[in-house]
């Protein structure tokens, strides 16, 4: 009998909100066990992003293979990866072991607006991440970059999608909460061309820190625990409006505060 096994290979936020630290709150309140791959180190608040320091690629690949060949995990996220040298660390490793369940975050942007991901290092991505991953989970402005159009519309959001499935990608959910109104609408484009919409009201708060890495996490522990795809988010999605909703009138900090990830914790689940 073993726990159900998650990775997150990401950078840390040393708030506590965002990043390495969320993702194994997240996968932990699932009731999947977490390990951790850590890519670049980040002082950040709820304010900002102050230093990064990325973590060198030997390193990075030597983290990656001691889980990889021993806890052997069901899903793996990937999160921050500040430039190209690591991302094709990240790439020639996974390439190896050919994980069945890889949810992608390309975590480009902090929700402050400081600069996560190295310009030079976005063609790589697209190049070596973005085809392995079973999932890609960007929001609108990280769309925008990977496919290098504006996105204003649904309309426009669907043109994206077509240019970012061209690039390889398998299956693709592009998180719609930039876009303008009290109703967000994720949607979810499968690679046999079919997409689902997931409709939800926007819930009045700052405290957002770490929302997108919170969802893959969540998406990743979900297909851990046998749920397909469609499942897998729609369960993530309610996961992470819970724990906005219950996080919503706490203050942490004086800028964008994090969510309640453990408002109904669940104990490691058996297999």
């Amino acid at each position: 009998m073993v726990y159900l096994k998650t990775l997150t290979v990401a950078g840390s936020d040393s708030c506590g909100g965002a990043g390495i630290q969320a993702d194994i709150k997240t996968m932990s309140a699932l009731g999947c066990y977490a390990a951790s791959v850590v890519t670049s180190v980040t002082a950040q608040n709820t304010i900002g992003v102050s230093a990064i320091q990325p973590i060198a690629p030997n390193v990075v690949a030597a983290q990656l293979r001691a889980v990889m060949d021993d806890i052997r995990p069901d899903a793996i996220k990937i999160g921050m990866v500040n430039d190209a040298a690591t991302i094709r660390t990240i790439a020639d490793v996974l390439s190896e072991y050919k994980p069945r369940h890889l949810v992608v975050d390309p975590v480009m942007v902090s929700t402050s607006g400081s600069q996560l991901m190295e310009e030079t290092a976005v063609q790589t991505f697209c190049e070596r991440l973005l085809p392995m991953a079973s999932l890609l989970t960007p929001n609108i402005p990280e769309a925008e970059v990977l496919s290098g159009i504006t996105i204003r519309s649904e309309e426009q959001m669907d043109n994206a999608a077509r240019l970012m499935m061209n690039l390889g990608c398998r299956n693709l959910l592009i998180k719609g909460g930039h876009i303008e109104g009290n109703e967000k609408a994720d949607r979810l484009y499968r690679h046999d061309g079919s997409y689902t919409v997931f409709a939800g009201k926007t819930i009045e708060t700052r405290n957002t820190h770490g929302t997108g890495c919170t969802l893959s996490s969540a998406i990743a522990s979900f297909l851990a625990r046998g749920e397909e795809l469609a499942g897998a988010v729609q369960l993530a999605k309610d996961y992470v409006g819970k724990a906005i909703s219950a996080g919503a009138d706490v203050q942490i900090g004086s800028g964008h505060g994090p969510v309640n990830h453990f408002f109904q914790p669940e104990k490691l689940i058996k297999r």
